[in-house]
């Protein structure tokens, strides 16, 4: 069940659920506001405790509202893409055989049967940047693992319109972004250090930054890093 308050000239989404804490979020890209919270927990609490949080609310918002968007991208010729934080040129190639994505020098080279469509190319150029983080990810997961000392956990990757991971400690189990594969590699070991620790301090409280702190030192300068470049185009939903 969803419940909308104001807090002030904002609203916000409250939805009620089977969680032990409020988590608030100001989602992209016009800065939604979405509450979770604890079923049995009264609106009017929740609204106190959001109006103790509008100071923060305002300046994500304003954040966000600056934020650099990407470009729509229509998979043309020497259209740009990035990989692993790196720039690469579109180049398409027409074939008659399984399609592809390949790295050559600095293109990105899709091979497609012909005719195929914007739709197509994107559903292949995805699932190759799925691929990209998955492989990547394993070996980072399974590192993390032993150096914070928890179970490895089982990874599932996933394009996520709202957040670069998520982490469930009851399943032993994280979600990350397609998308981290466009991004820096520094980007996604600070995401999965991020979600790993969560299987220690399920929250971002003072122990979760401690640990964050202990165990990946720059883990602010990386957050900032992600957080400041440009996000997907789309209109993001919850």
């Amino acid at each position: 069940m969803t419940s909308r308050i104001a807090l002030g000239a904002i609203e916000a989404d409250v939805v009620f659920k089977d969680i032990r804490n409020v988590h608030l979020t100001v989602l992209p890209p016009k800065g939604r506001v979405r509450i979770s919270a604890p079923r049995h927990m009264q609106l009017d609490t929740v609204r106190v405790f959001a109006l103790s949080k509008l100071a923060w609310i305002r300046d994500q918002r304003t954040k966000l509202a600056g934020q650099e968007r990407e470009a729509t991208r229509e998979f043309l010729e020497r259209e740009s893409h990035y990989v692993w934080g790196r720039r690469y040129l579109l180049k398409l190639v027409e074939v008659e055989a399984v399609p592809s994505v390949e790295l050559r020098h600095r293109n990105l080279v899709l091979a497609m049967r012909p005719h195929a469509d914007a739709v197509a190319k994107e559903a292949l150029l995805s699932r190759w940047y799925r691929d990209q983080v998955r492989a990547r990810a394993a070996g980072l997961v399974a590192e993390w693992s032993r150096t914070l000392g928890v179970d490895t956990p089982r990874i599932h990757v996933q394009h996520m319109k709202t957040r670069w991971g998520s982490c469930s400690p009851l399943r032993r189990s994280i979600r990350l972004n397609t998308e981290l594969a466009k991004k820096p590699p520094g980007c996604l070991e600070y995401i999965v250090v991020h979600e790993l620790v969560h299987l220690l301090e399920p929250t971002h409280n003072e122990r979760f930054k401690a640990l964050m702190r202990t165990f990946l030192p720059e883990w602010e300068a990386r957050r900032r890093e992600l957080n400041g470049l440009p996000v997907g185009h789309e209109e993001w939903l919850y």
